[in-house]
């Protein structure tokens, strides 16, 4: 996964609550098994044309939009097609807990902000917006504001790790805790 620090590029408007995981891609367009490429020509198909909303483009890697975005079914390519359109960011007040998680793991900033500085961000104008991850700040035109961010999915970000490579970060701990263990249980380590 390639490491979050900043970001600074325009960003998609999207004034809308609970935006689930079947409006960001309709399950009719996920017809492969495993991680694929194409599904962000689907992302938000069918809220685009019921809603009138503007569709994505080039260039956009910031998405800022209302609360409970994410929600709905736990259905990961929701986030393919995210990542897959080119965004690296999703600010919102709100993220169902799985589309959160699956942010991470695909290199999405999930950044939680109030509702407050949401309605800020997207009433403000057509200009740049940045995320550092590193500070928890966005800044567009005067408008500054902090956001929240577990911190182990922070840590991913800024490293590009993924949970294996978080595992392994905690190698010598793991390596010291099995020798202390092997030591004062000998009789508890298996047969080999």
């Amino acid at each position: 996964m390639r490491p979050f620090t900043t970001e600074t590029a325009a960003m998609l408007k999207l004034p809308v609550a609970n935006v689930d995981t079947d409006q960001l891609i309709p399950a009719r367009f996920m017809k492969e098994p495993r991680k694929p490429e194409g599904y962000g020509r689907f992302l938000l198909h069918d809220l685009i044309a019921e809603a009138d909303m503007p569709k994505p483009e080039a260039g956009q890697t910031i998405l800022v939009a209302r609360r409970n975005f994410g929600c709905g079914s736990s259905r990961e390519a929701a986030v393919y097609a995210l990542a897959d359109f080119g965004f690296r960011a999703v600010i919102a007040p709100g993220f169902g807990d799985i589309f959160a998680s699956n942010c991470v793991k695909n290199g999405v900033v999930p950044a939680t902000v109030s509702e407050a500085d949401a309605e800020a961000l997207l009433a403000a104008g057509n200009l740049p917006v940045t995320i550092d991850l590193e500070a928890q700040r966005i800044a567009c035109g005067n408008i500054v504001v902090d956001f929240t961010i577990d911190p182990v999915w922070r840590t991913q970000l800024l490293k590009g790790w993924d949970d294996i490579d978080l595992t392994l970060a905690e190698a010598d701990g793991i390596a010291a805790f099995l020798a202390q263990d092997a030591a004062g249980r000998p009789w508890a380590a298996p047969r080999r």
